[in-house]
């Protein structure tokens, strides 16, 4: 299904989590693939998946720029460019640092804008651009201001491209994920966000990394080729509202365990 044979994909974030799924994924589907990330361990992730590693900084437009022109210049041309580079922090908007504010923009929101910017003139016309936003940009949530400012931009930016890219048929939509299985969970209150996310998930579990990638590989591939301008989120039914597993036992705190 969907196949890719000979297609060209730039993704960011590639080091692990869902950029490296998406790699690993889109090279078995057939395309060549160019990995992006501050962090070395992607060169291992793109040997794995037959492709090469650029070191980049996504916050950087310059590296950004030099990325997309190695690509083509490996490749011969550029077919999908997943944004997906990220990075999470938290703090109530009363103590957030502004360093703490810029950087989360400059990676989060800027490494989107950079990578649609420097994509464009390269891209392949009928290509697609798949940015990663989050369920924090659809839904705020106490203490992470920032990180939701930075992903209801990616909202916006991919809205806005898809318009300006429309008549060259370059599909450019995002993808908004819920509670996944990455790294960017680790942390001091990483265990006790993850429980809660299983509870609030009316699947009952978090997400894993290929699931993800999963939808990545369809939105990247030709039979996406009516779909534009989206923010789609793969939550586990989250954004349809919780689910049981936090209901219940909120129903019974409340009522002191008295029933019907």
């Amino acid at each position: 299904m969907f196949p890719m044979k000979d297609k060209v994909a730039v993704i960011t974030g590639g080091a692990s989590g869902i950029g490296k799924a998406t790699a690993l994924r889109f090279s078995k589907a057939g395309a060549r693939v160019v990995l992006a990330d501050i962090h070395e361990a992607a060169d291992e992730v793109a040997k794995q998946a037959g492709g090469i590693f650029v070191k980049t900084d996504v916050s950087k437009e310059e590296q950004v720029k030099a990325l997309m022109e190695a690509a083509v210049s490996e490749y011969g041309k550029l077919d999908i460019v997943v944004n997906n580079a990220g990075i999470g922090l938290g703090n109530e908007l009363q103590d957030l640092p502004e360093e703490e504010f810029d950087r989360i923009m400059a990676v989060n929101a800027k490494g989107v804008l950079w990578g649609i910017k420097h994509a464009a003139p390269r891209i392949s016309d009928g290509g697609s651009i798949i940015n990663t936003s989050s369920y924090a940009g659809i839904f705020a949530f106490p203490s992470y201001g920032a990180y939701a400012a930075s992903k209801y931009a990616v909202v916006g930016l991919t809205r806005t491209a898809a318009l300006e890219l429309a008549p060259r048929r370059i599909r450019v939509n995002t993808v908004c994920p819920g509670t996944i299985d990455t790294p960017i969970n680790e942390g001091p209150t990483g265990e006790t966000e993850l429980l809660l996310a299983t509870y609030m998930a009316p699947v009952g579990r978090i997400g894993q990394p290929e699931e993800v990638a999963a939808l990545f590989h369809f939105l990247a591939s030709d039979e996406s080729a009516f779909i534009t301008g989206v923010a789609i989120p793969i939550d586990g039914g989250l954004s349809a509202g919780v689910g049981l597993g936090m209901i219940e036992p909120m129903v019974g705190l409340i009522t002191g365990g008295a029933s019907d």
